[in-house]
């Protein structure tokens, strides 16, 4: 990958977090969590919550409690999850897949060998059933290239982990592992660009977003909101 490819792909992830992300998580995620109906309420904990956190038990105090993990937490990391394949397409024109249970192929920059890729967003994004899931859809590529004739294998079909290190990978991952590789953070990125450091490089560009970004008064509002509707019921 020369200089000038690497770059408009790290321009690329900006814009895309810009645009997908950030915007998703100001006029949506915000909206949702300034409504009551959006929480589970645990009578025994919002109160408790919102001493441990304000030092009061006031509706604004709950609001705190109760819109923060949603905003910061939450509600982010499932947008990024979702959109996780659209990210990749939109850094990598041309990589996505037609193969039933793949997302995207690509040239491994380490071994030379065509890669039959699963994306996942981080070392804890799968549960039990989907080990089972991926690893017949792994097996029935397999099995459809025998048929064809084609050279795909064991080490051919992978999960591509966009972040996180090999050391945090979840029982889940582990199992998958034991039957096709996981490729997690650095040595993913590494493998589909060929730019050792390429991952790190990304994570800068996206972090370059975030000082673009400024959403107090947004949250301040959904806190407030929050607050009118936990008084009207718990007054």
């Amino acid at each position: 990958m020369d200089n000038k490819h690497r770059k408009q792909i790290l321009e690329n992830a900006k814009s895309f977090f810009r645009e997908e992300i950030v915007q998703n998580h100001i006029d949506k995620a915000c909206k949702k969590a300034s409504h009551l109906s959006e929480y589970n309420v645990n009578p025994f904990l919002f109160k408790y919550l919102a001493n441990f956190l304000t030092g009061n038990d006031n509706p604004e105090s709950i609001a705190k409690a109760l819109v923060l993990p949603r905003v910061l937490g939450s509600s982010i990391t499932t947008s990024f999850g979702m959109k996780i394949q659209s990210l990749i397409s939109s850094l990598f024109q041309g990589l996505g897949s037609t193969t039933q249970g793949i997302d995207i192929e690509f040239i491994d920059a380490i071994d030379g060998r065509k890669k039959y890729c699963q994306l996942k967003a981080g070392p804890n994004t799968i549960n039990f059933d989907d080990v089972t899931t991926i690893i017949n859809h792994f097996n029935g590529v397999r099995n459809l290239a025998r048929t064809n004739n084609l050279n795909i294998g064991i080490n051919d079909m992978i999960v591509g982990v966009i972040y996180g290190d090999e050391a945090e990978l979840s029982s889940h991952y582990k199992k998958i592992s034991n039957n096709y590789p996981v490729y997690i953070g650095q040595d993913f990125w590494h493998r589909l660009t060929g730019k050792e450091d390429f991952y790190f490089e990304l994570i800068d560009a996206i972090g370059e977003v975030a000082l673009e970004v400024d959403a107090s008064k947004v949250v301040e509002n959904t806190i407030k909101e929050l607050a009118k509707e936990i008084e009207q019921k718990y007054k």
